[in-house]
């Protein structure tokens, strides 16, 4: 029988992200360095405790690890590390589903209520949260879509999150180029936004025309897209009436004054 030894701690961790406790990863590595070992043997070439071996191994039979016998004594056998991982892994996803399933209800419920009459408004920090989110706003148009940013963030990032829009709800694009062919499924609006930059009167209001952007779904959802200057992004999103009608406002006057621009 071989005696109990030290166990990396990095192994212990990531067992523990599986799902097992301390005593249960002890238990399953020691099971898998022998073969039929009783409830004795386990507490001797695992370290643990004699009173926890017997709940422990309960506990690794109920999640699919450990096999054990029908003999007097007892004598139980870890199942091979890659069907063990596996069978870990299907308890987890199911967990998982099973947790979502009950969150959203909860998240389904707070949406009927409604905001109520707090003008709440979100940060949003990194890129994928912020595509995100605007891929829900997308998804949930119904009446209009519109866009005011540079061609990088609209090609790079956010093109792509516009194709569920449905094809009754228009999509309005203002940017400030265009190379190539255009979408012909969206109304594009090509204006020198980058000169309204250096407009005094609008060089507060306006958003850095690096890779920034504002965008207004149906008149009542809107985010703003701003890039630091250490390249990570971050967005300012709210359904209140007051942003919305402050982007609405905004993409109005710059439109405005990039036409006058030109003429």
């Amino acid at each position: 029988m071989k005696a109990p030894r030290d166990v990396p701690t990095p192994l212990l961790e990531s067992l523990k992200s599986l799902g097992l406790t301390k005593y249960e990863a002890l238990v399953y590595i020691g099971l898998l360095r022998t073969v039929g070992a009783t409830a004795t043997e386990v507490h001797e070439i695992s370290g643990v405790p004699r009173a926890s071996v017997y709940p422990v191994l309960d506990r690794l039979v109920q999640k699919e690890l450990v096999s054990v016998s029908h003999t007097t004594p007892k004598r139980f056998d870890a199942v091979a590390p890659d069907q063990g991982v596996e069978n870990l892994m299907r308890r987890i996803e199911s967990d998982a589903e099973s947790a979502r399933e009950a969150l959203d209800v909860f998240y389904r419920e707070k949406e009927l209520e409604g905001p109520g009459g707090h003008e709440l408004v979100w940060t949003i920090y990194g890129e994928e949260n912020i595509r995100t989110r605007l891929a829900e706003m997308f998804r949930s148009a119904e009446r209009s879509v519109e866009l005011l940013a540079t061609e990088d963030l609209i090609r790079q990032k956010v093109l792509p999150l516009l194709d569920p829009v449905p094809d009754s709800v228009p999509v309005e694009i203002v940017t400030d180029r265009w190379a190539g062919e255009r979408p012909s499924r969206f109304h594009l609006h090509i204006l020198p936004l980058a000169t309204l930059c250096k407009t005094p009167i609008l060089a507060e209001k306006l958003l850095p025309y690096d890779r920034s952007g504002v965008f207004l779904v149906d008149d009542t959802r809107a985010l703003l897209w701003m890039e630091g200057a250490d390249g990570q992004p971050s967005a300012l999103y709210s359904e209140s009436a007051g942003l919305a009608l402050f982007v609405r406002r905004h993409i109005a006057t710059v439109m405005e004054w990039a036409k006058a621009a030109v003429q």
